[in-house]
């Protein structure tokens, strides 16, 4: 009998452990949908997607990926690391195409935001 109350406790540990894991993980994905509406503002009014538009952010890393983070908190992903690499910690302007379902900008150019 108390083997199995251990056993309860370990699985009990491991799965909170996991549920925080992946709570951390996932919140820049999730501060990213809260953002909702607000991440228009935050770009060039384009109602066509096929056309380029400037965002503003600072470019962070987020696992092994480049992404744009504006200053609401919306993350749009970058779908070009070489050009996002240098810039990495800084204040930019990316010009791209968003693709709204994927968050995801395909950029075409990426300058410094900064004087």
């Amino acid at each position: 009998m108390q083997s199995l109350k251990r056993d309860f406790v370990h699985i009990s540990a491991i799965t909170a452990l996991t549920l925080a894991c992946a709570l951390a993980w996932g919140s820049p994905i999730a501060a990213a949908a809260q953002a909702g509406t607000q991440d228009q503002a935050q770009h060039q009014p384009d109602q066509n997607q096929s056309k380029a538009a400037t965002f503003t952010g600072m470019i962070v890393k987020n696992g092994d990926i480049y992404v744009l983070r504006d200053s609401p908190g919306a993350i749009y992903g970058l779908d070009d690391p070489d050009k996002a690499k240098p810039f990495e910690g800084k204040s930019v302007k990316v010009t791209g195409q968003l693709d709204e379902q994927a968050k995801v900008i395909h950029v075409q150019n990426i300058e410094s935001a900064e004087g």
